[in-house]
């Protein structure tokens, strides 16, 4: 578990309420449950009515993904490909049915016992392509989902503030309220841009950001696969792979496969 996004609202929501009890504010003033309705439910709905019925349905699975999700180590997968590699070439390519059962990679898995299968190079690289493809699709929508509700959070709390200020103006006779109630209209406004830039807009980069790293490791797993198939000797394989992990990143000594 990656525990940046929890850490990182956190400091936010600190920053936030240290900042309004410096200036002499109250946290409690500023939880007023129907300006927190109207701006998350508000916000869920309206992006719900710009999608399908299965982007709002997953939101939630893909919110749990965003504080809780972790990249695979990309040095450990170059370290089991590398041994895999060198028991394929000294053994072949059958030789690896049973020892991918302990892979923990499920694409990984796929893909090597598609090879283990006999099928062309040409029609594997093909096939794992058009998995990367599909996740890749399938991401950027779940991204989008909750850029689309930081986009109206903003908006639907000015709503909020529209709303109770119309309030206000049917009050004017209230003369000592009228402080209190100006003042509560905005905290709509407020929530709308708080839940727009501290949490809704940085889920989506959240959510973006593993894609990336998750189809990075995809596409070193597939040249991986396809030097494997080839037979491709596992030195040149490891440079190969190290070649395409980030700076700083260390291969683990192979385990025998």
């Amino acid at each position: 578990m990656d525990i940046a996004a929890i850490v990182g609202l956190v400091v936010a929501f600190a920053g936030i309420l240290g900042a309004n009890v410096i200036e002499g504010g109250s946290p409690a003033e500023l939880i007023v449950p129907a300006s927190m309705i109207l701006v998350f439910v508000g916000g869920f709905g309206a992006a719900m009515t710009g999608g399908v019925l299965k982007d709002a349905t997953g939101a939630g699975k893909s919110l749990q993904r965003a504080f809780t999700g972790k990249p695979k180590d990309s040095a450990e997968t170059v370290g089991v490909i590398v041994s895999m590699a060198e028991r394929a070439r000294r053994e072949g390519l059958l030789a690896l049915e049973d020892a991918i059962k302990a892979v923990d990679d499920d694409f990984l898995r796929d893909g090597l016992q598609t090879a283990i299968d006999g099928t062309d190079p040409d029609e594997l690289y093909e096939i794992l392509t058009a998995k990367v493809t599909a996740k890749k699709a399938a991401d950027k929508q779940e991204a989008k989902f909750f850029a689309d509700m930081g986009g109206y959070a903003p908006t639907i709390g000015i709503i909020g503030t529209v709303m109770s200020l119309v309030l206000v103006l049917q009050n004017l006779d209230k003369v000592d309220e009228l402080g209190h109630m100006i003042g509560g209209a905005f905290i709509s406004t407020l929530w709308g841009v708080l839940a727009a830039n501290v949490l809704w807009l940085p889920i989506s980069n959240r959510l973006a950001r593993l894609s990336g790293l998750e189809v990075g490791q995809m596409e070193l797993v597939i040249e991986g696969i396809l030097a494997i198939q080839a037979g491709s000797n596992p030195r040149s394989v490891a440079k190969k792979l190290e070649s395409l992990l980030p700076p700083g990143s260390s291969v683990p000594e192979k385990k025998a496969a």
